[in-house]
Order: structure tokens, then sequence, then C-alpha cells
């Protein structure tokens, strides 16, 4: 996990990808924190992708540090 706070917008969305960079883990340690419910995420309608809100993303990180 990174130490300075990630730099996303609340309301916006960001891919799995994004996430883990913004974050510095690996998209494992995503999928495992997405079920255990350490972090919510959504899907697209038009293309069934995840995305992950900024609010979301800052909510995590704060409860790791």
């Amino acid at each position: 996990m990174v130490n300075d706070v990630p730099d996303v917008k609340p309301n916006s969305r960001y891919t799995v990808t994004e996430t883990c960079k913004l974050l510095g883990i690996h998209r494992n340690t995503l999928r495992k924190y997405t079920k255990l419910g350490r972090i919510k995420s959504g899907v697209r309608r038009v293309n069934a992708k995840k995305f992950y809100l900024g609010s979301e993303i800052i909510n995590l990180w704060n409860r790791q540090i």
C-alpha cells in the first residue's frame, strides 16, 4: 500500500488496473479486499467491467494506514 493519499476524485470511476496502481497493490490483493468487503466495486452496464469509486479507494487507504 502506498504511503501517500491516492490522488483521486471522490465521484470518479477507476478501473481495476488504475485502482491497483493508485493503491500500490496487486490485482489479486484488490480482488481479496473486494471479496472481504473492505472495498465496494460497481459494474459498468455497457461492458460488464468492474470499477471502483474514488471515495472507496480513499476509504480503503484510510483504513490501512
